[in-house]
C-alpha cells in the first residue's frame, strides 16, 4: 500500500512538473521594472502599513488567471481567437491597436528598467540595452517553446535576489508579518493613489492573452487541468511573495531613513547600498536587470501572440518564420522599437510615453474582464467548466473592484 502511495505520488509530480510553467511565468513577469518600482515607492513612503494589501492582490491574481488558464485548456484557443470568434473582427481590432500601443510603451519601460539596473554596476545603457535586446530577440526567434520555456523558469529563479537583499536589510519582522495580516487604512490621497497603484501593477490585460495562448502551446490537455490550475496558483503566490519581500526591504532601510523619494527602482537599489550593504543593493539592482530582461522577452512575446491570434494569422515559437512571418515581424519591431527608445530618447522624453502606456492599459482592464468572464460562463464554449456560482460571485466583484480602481487610476493619472 505504501510502495502504492509513493508510485502514485511520483506520477503526480511528474505530470505536475510536465505542466507547470505557463502560470509561474506569467506571474513572476508581473514583477517587471514597473512593478518592481511600485513596490519599492510603497515600502519608502509608507513603511510596512501597505503590506496587507497583498493578500486581496493575490487572491484577485489568482482568480483572474484560472479563469484564462481554463479557458485555454478546455477549449484549446488564445483569448484574442475566442473574442475574434464570438465579438467580431471589427472589435478585436479596436481591442488589439489600443494594446499594441499600450505594449510598445510597456516594452521601452522594461528596458529602461535593465538600463536603470545595470547602472548600478556601472554599465552604460548604450552597451547593455542593445546586447539585452539581442538577447531575446535571438532566444525566441531560434529557440523552440520548450527551450525559450525552461529559460523563462530559470529566470523566475533568479527573483530569489529580493529575499536575500531582504533579509540582509534586517527589519522589523514581527511589524511587518502584524501588518500583513491587519490591515492599516491612512486617510490622505497619496496612500489611496498608491493602493491603486499596487492593484494596478497586479492585473495587466497582456497577462491575460499571454497565459492562455502559453497554455494552448504547451498543449495541456483537460484531463491534466487540476495540475494547470496548481502551476497558476503557485505562480501567483510567488511572485506576490516576492513583492512582499521588496517592500518590507524598502520599508526597513529607506522609510526608517527618511529616504521616501526614489525615481526609479534602480535609484531605490543605490538607496539601500549605504543603508544595507553593498551585497543588499547589488542583489536588489541584480533582481532588477533579470526581472526586466525577463519582461523585455516576455511582454512582446504577448503581444505578438494575441495580435496574430486576434487577426486570425499564424503565431507561436514552434512555428518558423516563414510559417509565422507576421508574428516574428511584429516580436522583433516591438524590441528594436523599444530598446531604440531607451538609447535614442532622454529619461524625460520617454516618461510620458510611459505613463501613456499605463493609462491604455487602464482604460483596457476592464473591457477584457468583462470579455473574459462572459466567455468562461458559456456553456456552449465551457461545458462543465464553465464558472460556478460561487466562483462566478468572486470573480465578478473582483472584476467590479477592479474597474473602479482602474477608473480611479486613470482620473488620477489626468488629475494627479
Amino acid at each position: 500500500m505504501k510502495r502504492e502511495r509513493i508510485r502514485d505520488f511520483r506520477r503526480k509530480l511528474l505530470i505536475f512538473l510536465a505542466v507547470v510553467g505557463p502560470g509561474i511565468i506569467t506571474a513572476n513577469v508581473d514583477n517587471d521594472a514597473g512593478g518592481i518600482y511600485t513596490y519599492s515607492v510603497a515600502g519608502a513612503r509608507f513603511g510596512y502599513s501597505l503590506v496587507w494589501t497583498l493578500i486581496p492582490i493575490t487572491v484577485a491574481l489568482i482568480v483572474v488567471q484560472e479563469i484564462v488558464a481554463r479557458m485555454g485548456v478546455v477549449t484549446g484557443k488564445g483569448l484574442a481567437d475566442l473574442i475574434r470568434e464570438e465579438y467580431g473582427f471589427r472589435t478585436t481590432f479596436i481591442l488589439m491597436a489600443c494594446l499594441l500601443a499600450a505594449d510598445l510603451g510597456n516594452t521601452i519601460s522594461e528596458f529602461a528598467g535593465l538600463a536603470s539596473g545595470m547602472s548600478v554596476f556601472g554599465i552604460s545603457r548604450y552597451i547593455i540595452v542593445p546586447l539585452g535586446a539581442i538577447l531575446v530577440w535571438a532566444l525566441v526567434v531560434k529557440g523552440t517553446y520548450r527551450f525559450v520555456e525552461k529559460v523563462f523558469l530559470v529566470a523566475c529563479v533568479f527573483y530569489i535576489a529580493y529575499p536575500i537583499s531582504c533579509f540582509l536589510a534586517h527589519p522589523a519582522w514581527k511589524e511587518a508579518v502584524v501588518s500583513t495580516v491587519r490591515p492599516s487604512l491612512e486617510s490622505g490621497h497619496s496612500y489611496l493613489y498608491m493602493i491603486i497603484g499596487l492593484v494596478g501593477t497586479t492585473i495587466a490585460p497582456w497577462m491575460q492573452f499571454y497565459l492562455q495562448s502559453a497554455v494552448v502551446e504547451k498543449g495541456i490537455k483537460v484531463k491534466d487541468w487540476l495540475y494547470s490550475r496548481w502551476d497558476v496558483i503557485v505562480g501567483c503566490i510567488g511572485t506576490d511573495v516576492v513583492a512582499f519581500f521588496i517592500i518590507v526591504a524598502c520599508a526597513a532601510t529607506l522609510y526608517a531613513s527618511g529616504h521616501r523619494e526614489i525615481r526609479d527602482a534602480g535609484d531605490a537599489a543605490l538607496a539601500l547600498r549605504p543603508l544595507a550593504g553593498s551585497a543588499a543593493s547589488a542583489l536588489f539592482a541584480f533582481g532588477l536587470a533579470n526581472a526586466s530582461l525577463f519582461s523585455a522577452c516576455i511582454l512582446p512575446l504577448a503581444t505578438a501572440y494575441y495580435v496574430c491570434e486576434g487577426l486570425g494569422l499564424e503565431s507561436g515559437i514552434n512555428k518558423r518564420v516563414e510559417e509565422a512571418p507576421a508574428f516574428y515581424w511584429l516580436y522583433t519591431s516591438l524590441i528594436v522599437l523599444g530598446a531604440l527608445a531607451v538609447v535614442v530618447l532622454t529619461e524625460r522624453m520617454q516618461v510620458p510615453i510611459i505613463l501613456l502606456s499605463q493609462v491604455i492599459n487602464g482604460i483596457m482592464l476592464p473591457f477584457v474582464l468583462i470579455f473574459m468572464l462572459r466567455l468562461s460562463n458559456r456553456e456552449d464554449l465551457m461545458g462543465q467548466y464553465k464558472n460556478t456560482r460561487v466562483f462566478n460571485a468572486i470573480a465578478w466583484v473582483t472584476c467590479a473592484v477592479m474597474i473602479i480602481l482602474t477608473l480611479l487610476l486613470v482620473g488620477a493619472s489626468f488629475f494627479p
